[in-house]
Formats: structure tokens, sequence, C-alpha cells
């Protein structure tokens, strides 16, 4: 077996709302898994081979969200539809981040959650890895 990544864990201001975003973006995502451990409530999100841990904060410091500094900048899920994602989550009222340029093997869309997170949904048009990870415009 290839290795791949498993879960990303997240510390968030409110699960609920954490897992109404990643369950709107992607609908066949569910809780794998909801719990409180030290006083700590948590969840995973995602599906049977990989997930997003999420963690809510029990003294929440809001950060900066920019790409100069140590740290997290997005997520990256790939997606059967990207358009029918970013159409779900602009009727959800979420708001639209980077905006990529157009690429002939890929569509991506970024939209920030409640927290400000961004996200990157990423629906891949071809089958070819060379393609699929091509970096010239």
């Amino acid at each position: 077996m290839s290795a791949y990544v498993e879960h990303v864990n997240l510390t968030v201001s409110n699960l609920d709302e954490a897992i109404r975003f990643l369950t709107t973006a992607v609908p066949e995502f569910a809780v794998r898994h909801r719990a409180v451990t030290d006083g700590q409530e948590w969840a995973h999100v995602g599906d049977e081979r990989s997930y997003i841990a999420l963690t809510q904060a029990s003294d929440l410091q809001l950060s900066e969200l920019n790409y100069t500094k140590n740290g997290f900048n997005h997520v990256g899920i790939v997606v059967d539809d990207a358009n029918r994602v970013a159409e779900a989550l602009r009727d959800a009222g979420y708001r639209e981040g980077f905006q990529a340029d157009p690429h002939p093997h890929r569509i991506r869309v970024y939209f920030h959650d409640a927290d400000d997170t961004e996200w990157e949904f990423v629906q891949y048009l071809s089958k070819d890895t060379a393609e699929r990870n091509d970096y010239v415009k």
C-alpha cells in the first residue's frame, strides 16, 4: 500500500458549525465518532479511509490567516464536482476564498469556514497524474 494522508487535526471554535461546513461541502462525509475526552469535545468527520479530526477549542485565541508565518494555511479535499460544492457552500452562506486560475485538468474552489480557515476543493478532469499535477499555466 502506498502512503496517504489519513487525517488532519484542527481546533475549531464551534464543533457543530465545523461539522456543518464539512458535511455541506462533502455530503458523503459523516461523523465517524464524536466524544468528550478530558473535558474536551471532539469529532472525526470523513469516510472509512480518511477524516478531519476536529477539536472544540476550550480557550480560543484567534490567529491571523496569512502565508507569511509558520502554521496551517489550508486543507485540500478532492471532490467529484467542485462547482456543486461551491454552489452548496455559497447557498449555505460561506465566503469564497482564493480565486484559482483556470486549468485544463482541474477545477479548484476555495471557501472559508466559520473560523476563517480556508478549504480547497479540487476536481480533477484527467486520470493522467502528469496532467493533474501540471503546474504550468
